[in-house]
């Protein structure tokens, strides 16, 4: 008995294709992941009921709104994930997986276009955010408990910069000789 299997066409490669990312491109990569944590963990935390210096939260968090917490932090990692996409192959190809494009080049504009916006919307969410939670009245929390959230948070003052930085070396690597 024989089998006959349908062998798609190996994609084309491109002379710019597969060339390594460079050492501090890869190690920032992996960095975006770790600077979304601490506030993923914070928001979990305080679903569950620790007590992390808020005012007026006593107890775990349920319903609606526990899921849209839990959900927001799984959402921010998964997104911070996708940085690792810029320095490695699976940046330059699409998964196989992927229905209609699965198995062909990722065009270097649409991967360099989606982590600048990416990019630019978290400068501008995180910068907000960061002004606003200073200028603000903060008496929803103690002062240990302000502190945690200022620890927690600071870090995704750095995910938009790291991300446009690594965004460039995406681009220089992929579109130049």
């Amino acid at each position: 008995m024989t089998s006959a299997t349908a062998v798609a066409p190996a994609p084309s490669r491109h002379p710019r294709d597969g060339r390594p990312a460079p050492r501090w491109a890869v190690r920032t990569a992996h960095l975006i992941p770790l600077l979304t944590l601490p506030s993923g963990l914070w928001r979990i935390a305080l679903v569950a009921g620790v007590p992390l210096g808020t005012v007026g939260v006593d107890g775990p968090i349920r319903g609606w709104l526990a899921v849209y917490i839990v959900s927001l932090s799984v959402v921010s990692e998964a997104l911070a994930l996708l940085a690792i996409g810029l320095v490695r192959p699976w940046g330059e190809t699409f998964p196989r997986w992927l229905p209609l494009v699965g198995g062909r080049r990722v065009p270097p504009a649409f991967a360099v276009t989606a982590a600048t916006a990416g990019a630019v919307a978290l400068i501008l969410i995180w910068g907000y955010a960061a002004v606003n939670m200073v200028l603000r009245d903060v008496t929803g929390f103690t002062p240990a408990g302000f502190a945690l959230v200022a620890v927690c948070y600071a870090p995704l003052l750095l995910w938009g910069p790291l991300l446009l930085a690594l965004t460039a070396a995406y681009h220089r690597r992929r579109c130049q000789d």
